[in-house]
């Protein structure tokens, strides 16, 4: 996404958005060690599955563990992805915000020096 395009408001406000996101997601489940914990349960539960149908035979229960297991990995996965993502998102979005913040000083400072030079040769 270009940001150069955007204006300042609709770039604050994605912040804002993102921000509130990132701010959800780490007081989720899916997020630091609870995630990770979540997700190797997932992984116990496909081995578990697995392993219930090499030893006793195709049983429904086996089937039920195996999905469970790869439904919970899949969403652990996506919801780290997706974090990532608005992580990413996000830092070039407060990299434009200071980018625009320093070319406005810039400016401000070039029109004072403008202005001070314009009083020294009055």
């Amino acid at each position: 996404m270009n940001f150069k395009k955007m204006a300042d408001e609709e770039l604050t406000s994605i912040r804002d958005e993102v921000e509130g996101w990132c701010e959800k997601y780490t007081k989720s489940i899916w997020s630091g060690g609870k995630g990770y914990a979540v997700a190797m349960f997932g992984a116990f539960g496909i081995s578990t599955g697995v392993v219930f149908i090499f030893l006793d035979g195709f049983e429904p229960s086996s089937l039920i563990l195996i999905l469970l297991g790869i439904a919970i990995c899949f969403l652990w996965y996506k919801a780290e992805r997706q974090y990532k993502k608005n992580s990413g998102f996000l830092d070039g979005i407060k990299h434009e915000i200071i980018r625009r913040e320093k070319k406005a000083e810039k400016i401000a400072q070039k029109k004072a020096e403008k202005l001070a030079q314009r009083k020294v040769n009055a």
